[in-house]
């Protein structure tokens, strides 16, 4: 294994920029153009994102910028995907529930597409939403996962309101949510026209099976 070398220069004006940058992408994987638009106008710029790629890299990982949804995401370094002994810290396992909520938020991302500048839905809304589709998730388990998601940067949304009328934001980070995959797996039944219901009841019978 070579060794590992770091040589980056930052400018005294964008040192505050940068330990923003490196700190919430290890805090919560994500940075969102819509909601940090200072750090991600930052991140997106190539020098800029070269020096913190190559500053993540010492560590294991790497950043990746989509430019089309305005998202920057903290990965593991492709040469350390299959090291041993390195934890992959951004990487979560998801309760079913967690998993059908995230789903049911991606399915009302892409129904609000083109609508508003903002993908916006209301709490009550999402509950409807929720039942619709027969998500099996209790009050508790619901404002958990979505403290989680909010922590990530899926979703936004003010904490101290819990009325029906209360606004959740959806953010377009929401598709790396899961695994490529799953991701694939999800986006093709809903381009058939299957949507969530048949991916749900398909996983259910799938656990049948088993």
């Amino acid at each position: 294994m070579s060794d590992i070398k770091l040589n980056i220069s930052i400018k005294e004006e964008n040192n505050i920029l940068f330990k923003r940058c490196i700190r919430k992408l290890l805090e919560s994987t994500f940075i969102v153009g819509d909601k940090d638009e200072k750090l991600y106008a930052f991140i997106s710029r190539e020098s800029n994102r070269q020096d913190i790629s190559d500053y993540l890299r010492m560590i294991g990982f790497d950043v990746l910028v989509d430019t089309n949804v305005k998202i920057a995401m903290l990965k593991t370094h492709e040469a350390d995907e299959d090291a041993v002994g390195l934890k992959r810290a951004n990487i979560l396992t998801f309760t079913t529930e967690q998993y059908h909520l995230l789903l049911v938020l991606w399915e009302v991302y892409l129904e609000n597409l083109g609508y508003n500048e903002e993908n916006l839905v209301m709490r009550g809304d999402l509950i409807d939403k929720i039942k619709a589709y027969e998500v099996d998730i209790d009050s508790r388990k619901l404002s958990a996962a979505m403290d989680l998601f909010k922590r990530y940067n899926l979703i936004d949304f003010d904490a101290k309101d819990k009325t029906e009328d209360a606004i959740v934001t959806l953010y377009p980070s929401l598709q790396f949510g899961w695994d490529m995959a799953q991701f694939q797996t999800v986006s093709a039944e809903y381009m058939k026209g299957g949507g969530l219901q048949e991916e749900q009841e398909g996983s259910e019978e799938e656990e049948d099976e088993e």
